[in-house]
């Protein structure tokens, strides 16, 4: 099953409802493994040591630094970019079925946009 970190300003409530559609999703927020306030390669690196894919809103900054790694050949399990324009069943239904219905590694150095088309 694919591992998740949300990151500290991804919806809680995608999150939550995450957890009630699949109370063993492998799923972690930053504030809960002390990362809050941390910087986007500080968290990127977290996700890459724990092989956690992120999740995030932001496609600003993250984005940038994900594909930096990949560039210096360090490790990058993925990032899935959740637009806030999407509805919160839709991102729970798209993101459900990414961890249901990949691979361990299907992800590395991928950044993918969510809904899925």
């Amino acid at each position: 099953m694919l591992r998740l970190l949300a990151d500290e300003n991804f919806n809680n409530d995608i999150v939550r409802g995450l957890l009630r559609r699949k109370p063993d999703i492998d799923i972690v927020r930053t504030q809960d493994v002390g990362l809050s306030g941390t910087d986007d390669p500080t968290m990127l690196e977290w996700a890459a040591r724990h092989g956690r894919v992120l999740l995030t809103h932001d496609v600003t900054t993250i984005t940038r630094h994900a594909y930096e790694r990949v560039q210096a050949d360090q490790p990058m399990p993925g990032v899935f970019e959740v637009s806030r324009a999407v509805p919160i069943g839709t991102a729970i239904e798209d993101i459900l079925l990414l961890t249901e219905y990949t691979l361990e590694g299907e992800w590395e150095g991928q950044i993918r946009y969510l809904p899925l088309r």
